[in-house]
């Protein structure tokens, strides 16, 4: 695991990397709480030793900030001061720091507190990895009911076009029988009197105006199988830790598609593309789970304010548009809107307004993650209960692709 040390003692920084590598991390290394600041924000590691005082920025300060921007969520960080009393240290836990370690520093401490921190955020990544699992879990009888819509009118089709065959092969039948009697003379009256009843049996106008529609009626549903089947295999690919060039439109009709079975009986899904947007650099399974996590919360929204048995629908719209530098997604939602009391806490883990059961607290903070630490984007909201709300993600347009 990388660690980030910030100390503007060269001997203190020395000594902490000396430690630190000798029990085989790899170190960044900061002289002021700037850089320290700027590492962090960048994510170059999520487990840092601050200096308590440091020119810049303070350890105290940044844990703060990293507090006020939610970075907190995702950093674990250890406060090295030689101020040891109770209220310092308590001041340094409502600062936002995860721990706290006095100077001069005894390595053994040093390196079981930082395991300590190693621990939370493997548990932070394997929540986040469940989160996910989860997620497509719930979508998977949602999945497998869109699925079985299509697949049961192909199959009504095809025992319907099996049943029009037979009718239709008796009265080939006749005419094969009416075709050999013209070739060996003049044609009896009785051949003629069954193929026309072969016809009638058949009921051929009938089977002539339904046979195209139930193939029409096939064809679409094989469609919208492999289309469910293609956005299914998309949103589940683990794709890698490079980034690449996506099409937006493309990446949110996929997460559209996978998600219809949460949002069809609740709302309308209205589309709004920018067509002329450029692609963007990103980790399209992680984006893709960031849209899941906004359109499933879209409608929670707008189920709740609607309640159980009504038959009514509200409208979740969707869109895409260039922001300056950044390429812009927008979720927006006539549901509920979010309480005043919680718009401070929505990107926290472990936090939710949601009844017990219904959700875990995780979504929001990976999304807040995802987009901010992995892309170096921005999310945010407006809402206003009763109304609705609508979350931006915003992804830098000018971004090199990793190599």
């Amino acid at each position: 695991m990388r660690i980030l040390i910030a100390d503007d003692s060269a001997l203190v920084r020395a000594m902490l990397q000396d430690t630190l590598e000798e029990a085989g991390y790899d170190v960044v290394a900061c002289e002021d709480g700037l850089q320290a600041w700027d590492a962090i924000a960048r994510g170059e590691s999520r487990l840092a030793v601050l200096d308590w005082m440091m020119p810049g920025l303070s350890g105290i300060e940044i844990c703060q900030r990293m507090h006020e921007e939610h970075v907190a969520n995702w950093v674990y960080a250890i406060l090295l001061t030689s101020k040891d009393k109770l209220d310092d240290i308590l001041h340094a836990f409502q600062s936002g720091a995860s721990d706290h370690v006095c100077k001069p520093f005894r390595e053994a401490e040093l390196l079981a507190r930082i395991k300590v921190g190693e621990k939370m955020i493997n548990m932070q990544m394997e929540l986040a990895q469940s989160q996910k699992l989860e997620s497509v879990g719930q979508l998977a009888a949602g999945i497998a009911h869109e699925i079985n819509t299509p697949t049961q009118y192909v199959s009504d089709n095809t025992q319907f076009l099996k049943g029009a065959f037979q009718d239709l092969d008796g009265v080939l039948q006749q005419f094969n029988v009416l075709l050999e009697a013209a070739r060996q003379g003049p044609v009896d009256a009785s051949v003629i009197q069954s193929l026309d009843q072969a016809i009638q049996q058949a009921d051929m106008d009938y089977l002539c105006e339904e046979i195209p529609l139930a193939i029409d009626q096939s064809l679409c549903g094989v469609e919208q199988v492999a289309k469910i089947v293609r956005a299914m295999k998309v949103f589940s690919h683990p794709g890698g830790t490079s980034r690449v060039m996506v099409n937006l439109k493309d990446a949110v009709e996929t997460t559209i598609s996978v998600a219809r079975n949460e949002w069809k009986y609740v709302a309308e899904m209205v589309t709004q593309f920018d067509e002329t947007l450029a692609e963007v650099s990103c980790l399209p399974g992680e984006l893709n789970q960031v849209l899941l996590n906004l359109i499933v919360n879209a409608s929670h929204a707008i189920g709740d304010k609607l309640g159980s048995g009504s038959d009514q629908r509200g409208v979740i719209t969707i869109g895409t548009r260039r922001k300056g530098n950044f390429a812009e997604i927008f979720v927006q939602d006539t549901g509920t809107g979010i309480p005043e009391a919680a718009r401070r806490r929505i990107f926290d883990p472990f936090f939710t307004t949601k009844a017990v059961g219904k959700g875990t607290g995780q979504g929001l903070a990976i999304s807040y993650a995802v987009v901010v630490e992995k892309h170096g984007g921005e999310i945010d909201f407006i809402t206003e209960e009763g109304k609705g709300t609508t979350f931006f993600i915003r992804l830098p347009l000018e971004c090199e692709v990793a190599a």
